[in-house]
């Protein structure tokens, strides 16, 4: 059984609230928790940076937590333009390739999602994020992973054609309210809006309802006119 306190924050991080999540663990909580929803936090707010390279610099270094939140950070601000370094491609790689060889097979899971993205979007590198979703796709089916699952799903959905696109993101949608997982929800529903037509009553009402959510839970990316 999870000690009370992991046990809060993470219900907490589930629904996007990340100050009171970190503010529920106490000073004997485990670091990589911390250091996962420090990073959570600034990934979905991009705010609080400081606090979550901190708090994964507290992490032992040759750890697989360390290596892919390490990865994750270089690759945030590559994708968010914030004060990218000249070494975060590379770290941001190595990082993700670390994880994916750390033998955990679900932290290679994760590890290998996390590469693809960074080959989608940061180098435009279709075949190759393909590739790495499908392995991690493998590794969450095998463990009846809804939530990873919907991770992934959500981004390979842009590589497939515009019907099996559709089925896609509507399901990372579903198994993303399924399991109360509402920052993930709401940027699911912004993410099927933008591909239904423009003329389909269910995008304007999807938009709303995300811009809703977004605007309270604070998600910086989806507030960005960027």
């Amino acid at each position: 059984m999870l000690p009370d306190d992991t046990y809060m924050a993470r219900r907490l991080q589930l629904l996007g609230e990340w100050d009171a999540a970190l503010a529920v663990l106490g000073p004997d909580a485990d670091p990589e928790l911390r250091a996962e929803i420090a990073v959570d936090r600034w990934f979905f707010r991009i705010d609080g940076h400081e606090e979550a390279e901190k708090a994964v610099a507290a992490l032992d270094p040759a750890s697989p937590t360390a290596q892919l939140l390490t990865a994750r950070l270089a690759y945030s601000r590559l994708l968010f333009r914030r004060d990218p370094r000249a070494d975060d491609r590379a770290v941001a790689e190595a990082g993700y390739r670390a994880a994916a060889e750390s033998g955990d097979e679900k932290q290679r899971g994760w590890a290998e999602y996390h590469w693809g993205v960074l080959l989608d979007n940061i180098d435009e590198d279709s075949a190759g994020a393909l590739r790495r979703y499908e392995t991690a796709l493998e590794i969450a089916t095998k463990y009846g992973d809804g939530y990873f699952e919907s991770y992934i799903i959500r981004h390979l959905a842009h590589l497939m054609e515009p019907a099996e696109r559709i089925a896609m993101l509507r399901r990372s949608l579903h198994l993303r309210g399924a399991l109360g997982a509402r920052p993930q929800t709401v940027a699911a529903q912004a993410a099927l809006a933008e591909d239904l037509p423009d003329d389909d009553p269910e995008r304007a009402e999807l938009l709303r309802i995300s811009r809703a959510g977004a605007e309270e839970l604070r998600i910086g990316w989806l507030l960005s006119d960027a």
